[in-house]
């Protein structure tokens, strides 16, 4: 199981998740690029995620919701600012209204994902979400982003187990 760990910096006003996977980085980048593989992880386990809208470039958008266990579908965006395929996408991260619309009640985050090769066939993963103000990013705490982030990632190591799985079976 992936190690996944949670550092929060109030006075930076960061929140870093990294965990460690048993994967080359362009698998891993693999799990952003491919709309339907991001979609089996992004939302934690009991507000699964859809993605409507998947274009992965600078200036390109990315759209989903997430459907809670009561129906509820809280709906976000990212607006993509770099790319470079397989170490970094830096992105603001931000909620929907229905209509798809920034939702500008709630904090956008700025995110930036780095994925390194640290070797033995493994690689690591790093999402710095970088908040405007300390109150933003009480807000999104309290809300639950550190336990859904950490729920989220978590989830990766079953898809790539699968994949290790539909390898061997392969051969």
């Amino acid at each position: 199981m992936t190690d996944t760990a949670v550092y929060k910096d109030p006075d930076s006003l960061r929140m870093t998740v990294t965990a460690e996977f048993e994967a080359t980085p362009e698998r891993v980048w693999q799990l952003w690029a491919d709309p339907r593989q991001l979609e089996r992880w992004w939302g934690p386990p009991t507000y699964p995620a859809t993605v409507t809208a998947h274009d992965l470039r600078p200036g390109g958008r990315i759209e989903y919701h997430m459907t809670g266990p009561e129906g509820d579908q809280p709906a976000g965006f990212w607006d993509v600012l770099e790319v470079d395929r397989p170490n970094t996408i830096v992105f603001t991260d931000g909620f929907a209204d229905e209509d798809g619309s920034a939702n500008l009640d709630l904090p956008v985050v700025t995110m930036r994902v780095s994925i390194e090769n640290i070797g033995g066939g493994r690689t690591r993963m790093a999402i710095n979400n970088d908040f405007e103000t300390v109150e933003a990013m009480e807000q999104l705490l309290a809300m639950g982003m550190e336990e859904g982030m950490s729920l989220a990632v978590g989830q990766i190591d079953q898809i790539l187990a699968e994949d290790a799985a539909a390898s061997r079976a392969g051969r």
